[in-house]
């Protein structure tokens, strides 16, 4: 079951370079064909996933924007934080 808690965390670690965006399409992309999603959130999750789909397209591509924008999208927020490399 894909949850908006799923994607949100696939988003994140993307984010925080834990995953290239290679990964995260190909998840989203798998998600889309094989997933079942949560009824209560059905339809934001899969328009989030279609976007996440198409974000290795160059006319596409997925900006710090856009995420902020599909995370709200899901019912969150989002917060940068800066810590010492």
């Amino acid at each position: 079951m894909i949850t908006r808690e799923n994607v949100v965390e696939k988003i994140r670690k993307y984010l925080q370079r834990e995953i290239t965006i290679t990964v995260l399409v190909d998840w989203a992309e798998t998600a889309m064909m094989d997933g079942e999603f949560d009824e209560k959130h059905f339809d934001d999750i899969r328009t989030v996933l279609s976007q996440l789909g198409l974000a290795d397209v160059r006319a596409f591509g997925l900006t710090w924007e856009d995420c902020d924008e599909l995370l709200g999208t899901l019912g969150y927020s989002t917060r940068v934080e800066i810590v010492v490399a």
